[in-house]
């Protein structure tokens, strides 16, 4: 079966829970086809949580969630060595990361130490306990949410960790539409604590997931389309609002998610409007601008788009 129709099944059957947020939706297909991690931004109460644990069990993934606070340690993450006295000897204790979904709730409420745990998993896919390294789960696909109003008690995201985010997915509001799908969804007795009594069911299987990412490798890019993605990111290091721009992963990035869209819309080749549509999930967090451009009100989405938009579409 092919990409866009296995895809098809997984947006029907998180559709059962989630009322609109097509394209959120969507975008969160492309992270999970290029095997990447995500970071989630939008107030509370927009179903980021609830989007993510759909997700898993329709994937038919093992799913975990850390509630990121304070005073979380590295060990509460990654797991530690912990003495058996009856044994006297000291044994692993795996920390919540060994799933292959996994929820870095408020992540920007930890301190950068505790942040730093999950750098090695997100990059290596392993961590390390005690000087030992442990392979994580394969596939493994963090999601990271954020909320973008509330700063107290907030550590930003150091610049090393974001960029390991394959894409920064803002989710807004809902239409009127599906708002007014989620209360009656709600009124007739739909309760998001048990996804089991609404039906939801694993629809692929791991096999099928790992040869949907196969596909989304053998996409032909050409030639052309390469030096879009090329000028596009070079063109966020030369612009006037910009202080630091988008690395050569930032392209790699774009690359990988431009090829899964094209698997999502049936292709098995990449056309410049692939690119230009994940553009700015893709480097919105990878882009620092000047403190004078913030002052004159500017913020990296407005920038970027300017940039998007400036750059010469090729035929």
């Amino acid at each position: 079966m092919s990409v866009e129709a296995l895809a098809g099944r997984i947006r029907a059957e998180v559709g059962k829970a989630i009322a609109g947020q097509d394209k959120v939706i969507e975008q969160v297909l492309v992270a999970v086809l290029a095997n990447g991690h995500v970071l989630l931004e939008g107030v509370p109460g927009v179903a980021k949580t609830l989007l993510v644990r759909c997700l898993a069990k329709t994937l038919n993934l093992e799913y975990g969630r850390i509630q990121f606070t304070p005073d979380l340690m590295p060990s509460d993450v990654v797991g530690t060595m912990i003495f058996d006295p009856k044994t006297t000897d000291f044994k692993m204790r795996k920390g919540p990361i060994f799933v292959s979904i996994l929820l870095a709730d408020e992540i920007n409420r930890t301190p950068p130490k505790t942040q730093a745990a999950l750098l090695e998993a997100m990059e290596e896919r392993r961590a390390t306990i005690d000087g030992e390294p442990y392979p994580l789960p394969l596939p493994f696909i963090v999601f990271a949410t954020q909320n973008p109003i509330d700063f107290e008690g907030t550590y930003p995201l150091p610049e090393a960790q974001q960029d390991r985010f394959l894409l920064k997915i803002v989710v807004d509001y809902p239409s009127a539409e599906a708002e007014v799908e989620v209360l009656k969804r709600h009124h007739a007795g739909f309760r998001p604590q048990n996804l089991d009594e609404y039906g939801l069911q694993p629809v692929i299987s791991a096999e099928e997931l790992a040869t949907m990412q196969a596909d989304v490798a053998k996409v032909t890019v050409e030639d052309k389309v390469f030096n879009y993605i090329y000028e596009m990111v070079k063109a966020t290091r030369n612009s006037n609002d910009v202080m630091v721009g988008g690395s050569p992963r930032a392209g790699i990035a774009l690359l990988n998610c431009s090829k899964a869209v094209a698997a999502l819309r049936g292709r098995d080749y990449v056309i410049p409007d692939d690119v230009k549509e994940l553009a700015l999930p893709v480097l919105r967090h990878r882009v620092l601008l000047r403190p004078e451009a913030e002052v004159e009100g500017l913020n990296s989405d407005r920038v970027l788009r300017s940039i998007i938009d400036a750059q010469i579409v090729p035929r």
